[in-house]
């Protein structure tokens, strides 16, 4: 049995996600965050963790980058892209302009909020932990209309009103999957690797850092920062790069870039994600009965 910590409960976008890495004797265990997913890794009690890192809308999820900054042990070892579409749902019989809570996790709030201002416009966002967990708040009467994966509804009994709803087309949400000290996967030509850094409050000390991936030929694909939360004005420095790490050119920026840091941790190094076919454009459809 290999357990496998996500973002419950289920019904969510990460347990579709963590299913689509087709871990042999998975047992997938709910738990309320990324934090908490990648908590249980590095107590033993998970084999694995699969987290939300990047969606398309919405940039950066923050929850997971804090996540894996806090946990030492963490190490990415494999990702997979999800496209996003939602669906709109209550409990049987009630309907959308009457509605007057809606529940959804924030990211998928920032996605919906031009739809749901037209079709729901009497209703307030209340916050969820996670997609599905608004969908089982609306049949628990904590709110009257949830954004969510449709299968949610299915899971607690609510009427779908409209399905592929996005202010914005073609949205994906990017996973990773997270093993504890683990050994990186062999170099595939078509690699990630990710890297958290701190360097002194200093003119000139991120630069320098970044000139070693540049003078290199080295790819920066992503560079985020957030607060360290130990000193005020300090900060992680999150960036992905297009390579493996034990490529000569990624290797070689790695040491020199470390130099220039105060502290500097691989986060992991993994195959990318085969893109496939882009979804096409597609407008929403109502609907009036619950999924079977």
């Amino acid at each position: 049995m290999t357990r496998v910590a996500y973002l419950g409960p289920a019904g969510t976008f990460t347990e579709e996600a963590a299913r689509r890495f087709g871990i042999e004797g998975a047992q997938y265990v709910p738990v309320e965050s990324p934090a908490a997913a990648l908590a249980a890794l590095d107590a033993g009690e998970a084999e694995y963790a699969v987290c939300a890192i990047e969606n398309s809308i919405d940039g950066a999820v923050t929850t997971t980058m804090d996540a894996l900054a806090a946990t030492e042990s963490a190490r990415i070892v494999g990702e997979t892209e999800l496209a996003i579409e939602f669906a709109v749902m209550t409990r049987q019989g009630h309907k959308l302009d009457d509605a007057l809570r809606l529940a959804t996790h924030p990211v998928a709030h920032q996605q919906v909020k031009r739809w749901i201002g037209a079709h729901a416009p009497k209703a307030e966002f209340i916050p969820a932990p996670s997609n599905a967990a608004a969908a089982k708040m609306v049949a628990d009467g904590a709110a009257d209309v949830a954004v969510a994966p449709e299968r949610a509804a299915a899971l607690h009994g609510l009427e779908v009103h409209a399905r592929g709803v996005a202010d914005a087309e073609t949205a994906r949400t990017r996973f990773v999957l997270v093993a504890k000290q683990a050994a990186s996967p062999q170099p595939t030509g078509n690699d990630r690797t990710a890297i958290v850094f701190r360097t002194k409050n200093e003119p000139g000390a991120l630069v320098r850092v970044l000139q070693e991936f540049a003078a290199r030929g080295v790819d920066m694909t992503r560079i985020e920062s957030r607060p360290t939360r130990e000193e005020p004005n300090t900060y992680d420095f999150f960036v992905d790069l297009a390579g493996h790490a034990d490529e000569e050119a990624v290797a070689g920026a790695l040491e020199a870039g470390a130099a220039h840091t105060t502290r500097l941790r691989l986060l992991g190094t993994w195959p990318r994600a085969a893109r496939g076919p882009q979804p096409q454009p597609r407008a929403w459809s109502s609907c009036s009965s619950s999924p079977k």
